[in-house]
């Protein structure tokens, strides 16, 4: 990946985002190896989780500032990466059970 890209930024604010929720998600492999202990490890990390998100989305802006800035063309994937991590990070912080429930199946 190139640098001032914000792409690898919101990319992991995305995946971060997605960790904070998991405490809410019934998935199968967390179930093998304990979804008690993973369930209760996420629920304490869950604000230090979406404020690491929010950094790294900043840290994306900024990237994609400094790419503008320096005459380095910033690319439309990594500016609609970071759109849709800002999209999916406000969800997660705004409406957690629904997106958890989204992602789980349930309605």
């Amino acid at each position: 990946m190139k640098s001032g890209t914000g792409l690898s930024a919101s990319v992991a604010a995305i995946l971060g985002a997605l960790a904070s929720v998991s405490c809410c998600l019934p998935l199968a492999f967390a179930g093998a190896l304990g979804a008690g202990a993973a369930s209760a490890f996420f629920v304490t990390l869950r604000p230090w989780l979406l404020g690491f998100s929010v950094a790294l989305i900043g840290l994306g802006f900024w990237q994609q500032h400094r790419a503008t800035s320096c005459s380095l063309r910033g690319r439309l994937v990594g500016k609609i990466f970071l759109w849709v991590a800002v999209i999916v990070v406000a969800a997660m912080i705004f409406f957690p059970q629904q997106i958890a429930g989204l992602i789980a199946g349930g309605s």
